[in-house]
């Protein structure tokens, strides 16, 4: 497989890099949610999978292993992505290039561009999703992890919080371009309760984590 088909999850970190820095359009803002994503989760994961717990307790070390499983399964989803996102895109930047020189033209044009825009859509919402699922694991890792680690935790949470706001700036971006009112209503209630979700959710690992702070001697 030669360097410039090889999926950028399995690229060396300088490689990667260097792909969000080129002069080309993918990797975008989409994959840099979604790697962001990956790395909190990686975090959690660290935290969670530590010889010790808050406390020492055998609940919170069940906790924690139950945690770390769902977690790693959280992750590969948002792995992969990192380049779901850039093959969507484009597959929008094709549908742009088709010809519009007649009318039959344009209407296949505007009909697949549309497709690929939803497919594009569909793509950050997963993220979205995945990041909301990966903040509920930060709690539980929040509540029982080792204490020594909180800013790890903090900082996972902070990774996922940047990564739930820079897809919700990418769907926002989609739904724009999208000629489909009851799809970008069905979309934008989904979206925004995610919101919500994601952001309750981060605050209660914050919350665990504040109290974790001030139970330390």
């Amino acid at each position: 497989m030669t360097a410039e088909k090889r999926p950028y999850s399995e690229s060396a970190l300088i490689d990667l890099l260097d792909a969000f820095a080129s002069n080309t359009p993918v990797p975008g803002g989409g994959s840099a949610a979604a790697l962001a994503g990956a790395l909190g989760v990686s975090l959690l994961m660290m935290a969670s999978s530590l010889p010790k717990s808050r406390t020492g307790a055998a609940e919170e070390t069940a906790d924690l292993a139950e945690a770390a499983a769902r977690l790693r399964r959280l992750r590969d989803t948002l792995v992969e992505l990192i380049d779901a996102d850039a093959n969507a895109y484009r597959a929008v930047m094709a549908a742009m290039k088709l010809p519009k020189g007649s009318e039959q033209e344009r209407t296949c044009r505007n009909e697949a561009l549309q497709s690929a825009l939803k497919a594009a859509t569909e793509v950050p919402m997963n993220v979205l999703r995945t990041c909301r699922q990966a903040l509920a694991g930060a709690v539980i890792v929040a509540r029982n992890g080792y204490g020594p680690a909180s800013a790890d935790i903090a900082m996972g949470v902070e990774l996922l919080g940047a990564a739930v706001r820079g897809t919700l700036l990418n769907i926002t971006g989609n739904l724009l371009g999208i000629n489909d009112p009851a799809y970008v209503e069905r979309v934008s209630a989904e979206r925004r309760a995610l919101e919500i979700d994601a952001g309750s959710t981060a605050g209660q690992a914050q919350a665990a984590l504040s109290g974790s702070a001030r139970s330390r001697p």
